[in-house]
C-alpha cells in the first residue's frame, strides 16, 4: 500500500515565497477545488491520502514535498532554502514518526526535497537557491549506510531540481534539458519536454502512471507515444505559488 501525506490549501496562500515567477491572484476557492481534485486522483492510483491540515502562518505548507526526502529505510527532515518556511518541518514531523526511522539536515546546510530525484540507488540532488553544498553532503552521509548514491548537479535557471527533470518510469526521466545538462543522468532514458511547454518536466509518478498537469498538452503527448501512462490534474492555481504535482504529496510505501 502507498501513502500519500498531503497538507490541504492554506488561505494564507497569497503569501507564498516566489523566485522565478511574479506575483498573480490566486483564487483560494479553485485553488482548493483543484487540490482535492489532486488528492483524488491519488486515491484513484491506489494511494491511502493522508492529508494534514492547513497551516495559515505557513503559506507554502501545502508543498509538503520539500520538508521530506522519504526512502524506504527512512525519511531525511529538511531545512528549507527559504527561512519562512523552515518551521514547516516541525509541523510535519508527527506525520512520519512512526512510519520510517527519522534523521534531518543540520544547519548549516540546507535542503528542499523538492531538489531530490531518486532513480534506483542514485539521488540526484540539485544544488541550487534552497539547497546547499552542505545539505547535499549531509544527505550524501546520512543515506550511504543504507546503500545510495548522491550525485550533486548545479540548478540555476529554475527553482528546483524537479522543476527541470522527473523520473516517469524505471530508468527514465522527463527532462527540460534548457535548465539541466542530459549529461547529468548517465544509464537513464531520456524524454524532453516540447519546447512550447518549457515548464512541463514536473511529473510525478505513482506505480504505473504518472500525474502531470493540464497544460502541457504536447509533452504529455510525447509521454504516451513513449508508452506511459498519463493521468493530467489541473494545478493552475497553484502552479502560480511555483507549486507543480511533485509538490503537493508525499508518496511512500507503507
Amino acid at each position: 500500500m502507498r501513502v500519500a501525506i498531503t497538507r490541504q490549501v492554506s488561505e494564507s496562500i497569497a503569501r507564498c515565497e516566489l523566485t522565478h515567477l511574479a506575483r498573480q491572484s490566486i483564487d483560494l476557492d479553485r485553488a482548493r477545488d483543484q487540490h482535492a481534485d489532486y488528492e483524488h486522483n491519488l486515491s484513484a492510483l491506489g494511494c491511502e491520502v493522508r492529508r494534514l491540515p492547513g497551516a495559515p502562518d505557513l503559506p507554502d505548507a501545502v508543498f509538503v514535498e520539500d520538508i521530506a526526502v522519504v526512502l524506504d529505510e527512512l525519511a531525511i527532515l529538511a531545512r528549507p532554502g527559504a527561512e519562512s518556511r523552515r518551521a514547516e518541518t516541525a509541523s510535519l514531523e508527527p506525520a512520519l514518526r512512526g512510519l520510517r526511522p527519522l534523521v534531518r539536515i543540520e544547519p548549516p546546510g540546507t535542503l528542499d526535497g523538492g531538489d531530490i530525484l531518486r532513480a534506483g540507488r542514485v539521488l540526484h540532488a540539485g544544488r541550487s537557491r534552497r539547497t546547499n553544498a552542505a545539505g547535499v553532503e549531509q544527505l550524501a552521509r546520512l543515506v550511504a549506510p543504507h546503500g545510495y548514491t548522491v550525485r550533486p548537479i548545479e540548478i540555476d535557471h529554475c527553482l528546483h531540481l524537479k522543476s527541470a527533470a522527473t523520473e516517469v518510469g524505471d530508468n527514465l526521466v522527463l527532462i527540460q534539458p534548457r535548465w539541466v545538462d542530459r549529461r547529468n543522468f548517465p544509464g537513464l532514458g531520456l524524454i524532453e519536454v516540447d519546447a512550447r511547454e518549457p515548464a512541463a518536466a514536473n511529473a510525478l509518478r505513482i506505480g504505473e502512471w504518472v500525474l502531470m498537469a493540464t497544460a502541457f498538452p504536447r509533452t504529455r503527448a510525447r509521454l504516451e507515444a513513449n508508452g506511459v501512462a498519463v493521468r493530467p490534474v489541473d494545478l493552475s492555481e497553484l502552479a502560480k505559488a511555483e507549486g507543480g504535482v511533485t509538490c503537493c504529496s508525499l508518496i511512500l510505501n507503507a
